[in-house]
């Protein structure tokens, strides 16, 4: 699993938070957390990739002007 911490312009409101959560779910993502201008999502890279995750997010309208890939638990780090 993968977290990415997608950087989202355009989005000013509730409505775009509930447009993004729905963008996500329709591409099979369960695990996330959409704020104003943000999005945290989980997702399988085996599965998906964070170009198929922007373009969903893009398609509602809005624009992903950056991404970053966040640090998991410490717990799942192997030496």
């Amino acid at each position: 699993m993968k977290t990415v911490l997608f950087l989202i312009d355009g989005m000013t409101c509730h409505h775009c938070v509930k447009a993004v959560e729905s963008a996500l779910k329709s591409i099979g993502i369960d695990n996330y957390s959409v704020q104003i201008g943000s999005a945290s999502v989980t997702f399988d890279e085996n599965l998906l990739d964070e170009e198929t995750i922007a373009a969903a997010i893009e398609d509602e309208g809005y624009k992903v002007i950056s991404t970053q890939v966040e640090l998991g638990d410490l717990d799942d780090f192997q030496m």
